[in-house]
């Protein structure tokens, strides 16, 4: 298995769309299991917008944060100060090879990011070796070809198929929702609480947020990047797709619907 590829990015359109994602928003599902003092470990934290959520609801109990990028774990630190927390940690490591003693953690989180590598089942397994007997591993993953919009358009279904195959080319699976209980079953776990949640992007406010993120990301991002360098898209089907977004955007009756799979497995 050769180098992964992280089909985002970084570039700031991602990182800020990251950066607004809350607990109560891409966590739900595991918000009642979590107490204080609990232990937590957030994998692929990006700018730690929910690890800091976690470490307010845990505290005292200490909070990691984990990432492989270094400018993002900058940014999650500052918001942690920020918030005055005393009880984070972020540090880069990798989710196949975590660099802490078995059963270190209550809880072991990832959120949207089994998606992104090429063996899931690998990753649950070393997320499940970190977890105390009885802790919990919760997942949480969009499912791509389960998104849906409103009105119909062509640019919008050729950002999805551009999407795709920018995934699949990076050896990842980015209909991962719909895979979970199956890469959990695999891994060994038999204790699964499966559930899922939708992100509905249907107000004016909401549709101008989601389109002006990816109609940037479509231009300047990883996408744009691997589109073009794998002859993938040209610099007009991005323009087009693009203006795709902004068009969808600009309708009074635009809706735009993103599920996501969830799990509890209990280590």
């Amino acid at each position: 298995m050769g180098p992964e590829t992280y089909s985002h990015g970084h570039h700031r359109s991602v990182v800020a769309a990251h950066a607004v994602r809350t607990a109560k928003d891409c966590a739900a599902y595991l918000l009642p299991e979590l107490e204080p003092g609990m232990s937590v470990l957030d994998v692929g934290c990006g700018p730690g917008s929910i690890t800091a959520d976690f470490a307010a609801l845990t505290a005292p109990g200490p909070v990691t944060g984990l990432d492989q990028s270094e400018d993002v774990l900058t940014q999650a630190r500052t918001l942690a100060a920020e918030r005055g927390l005393q009880n984070t940690t972020f540090t880069a490591g990798n989710v196949y090879d975590l660099d802490f003693p078995d059963e270190t953690f209550d809880v072991v989180h990832a959120h949207q990011v089994l998606q992104h590598l090429m063996d899931p089942v690998a990753a649950l397994r070393e997320m499940r070796r970190v977890t105390k007997p009885g802790g919990l591993v919760a997942v949480r993953d969009a499912d791509f070809h389960g998104m849906s919009w409103y009105p119909a358009s062509p640019a919008l279904t050729e950002w999805m198929q551009t999407y795709q195959q920018i995934a699949r080319g990076n050896q990842a699976e980015p209909d991962a929702g719909r895979h979970l209980l199956s890469w959990a079953l695999e891994a060994g776990f038999t204790d699964i609480t499966p559930s899922s949640s939708n992100w509905l992007y249907a107000t004016p406010e909401q549709r101008a947020w989601h389109a002006g993120s990816w109609s940037e990301r479509v231009l300047q991002s990883a996408f744009a990047e691997q589109a073009l360098e794998r002859g993938l898209a040209d610099q007009a089907a991005l323009e087009r797709i693009s203006a795709g977004w902004q068009a969808w955007a600009e309708a009074p009756d635009g809706w735009f619907l993103m599920p996501c799979g969830e799990l509890l497995a209990r280590a």
